[in-house]
């Protein structure tokens, strides 16, 4: 299977990245794993914190015929921090294993990785996406994005093999 013809989307999620305080520093760690891991993927798309803006930009991603969506920032604990809320409600089914391992290699790097939120799943085919993408939540630091993508992009191959029918291997 080939991911060259996949299309994955990077959102950038930070107040302060989309007023322009802050460059983006998380967001391109993802975009250049995707890039390298055969995906077409342009510069992330940075958008406010809270669910609202998020769930826009998940939409709009999909809508552009993203296969691979990933969000860096807002699964943390403060009160603006709502991407989980964002995602939750476009996934058709949640993949729990992915954000576990991710909150166990975070923690590994620092305690406060058992702090993020984040979410993972899929959507189905036909639902907000033609042909279904696996979405996931990543936390905002360069760092777990890098440990973060290792794990993403190792999954998500099959993944998509699975949503476009075919079969466990």
């Amino acid at each position: 299977m080939s991911r060259v013809s996949y299309l994955a989307v990077v959102v950038t999620v930070s107040d302060r990245s989309a007023r322009g305080e802050r460059p983006d520093a998380a967001g391109p760690v993802a975009v250049e794993a995707a890039r390298s891991a055969g995906f077409a993927c342009d510069a992330a798309r940075i958008v406010p914190d809270g669910a609202a803006a998020v769930s826009g930009a998940l939409r709009a991603a999909l809508a552009d015929g993203a296969r691979l969506v990933v969000t860096t920032g807002g699964t943390g604990v403060s009160p603006r921090d709502e991407t989980p809320e964002g995602t939750a409600p476009l996934l058709s089914r949640s993949l729990p294993g992915i954000p576990e391992e991710l909150r166990r290699l975070g923690a590994a790097e620092a305690p406060g990785g058992l702090l993020s939120r984040g979410l993972a799943g899929v959507v189905d085919p036909g639902e907000l996406s033609d042909e279904g993408a696996l979405v996931v939540n990543l936390p905002g630091s360069p760092r777990a994005v890098a440990s973060g993508m290792s794990i993403v992009l190792a999954l998500a191959p099959h993944v998509l093999d699975q949503l476009a029918g075919g079969d466990h291997s």
